[in-house]
């Protein structure tokens, strides 16, 4: 529980890492699901903060690749 603690402290810049790495991540992928009209992946990946995990795993798996249909 103390290094949990270590991590969350404002002053440690791990913590603003997690947040930029997260928020890049989340970025991208609300860019994806929007302009691929999925509605159900953009309203849950929106709420959803997995620190880029669940994002990462829509990009590789749910994301329809435009080209490929073409």
């Amino acid at each position: 529980m103390d290094t949990i603690s270590q991590v969350l402290n404002f002053n440690n810049p791990v913590f603003y890492l997690i947040i930029v790495w997260s928020l890049i991540w989340k970025g991208i992928v609300l860019w994806h699901s929007a302009r691929n009209k999925q509605l159900a992946w953009f309203v849950v990946l929106l709420v959803v903060n997995t620190v880029g995990i669940l994002e990462i795993i829509y990009l590789l798996f749910f994301s329809k690749d435009k080209k490929l249909n073409k």
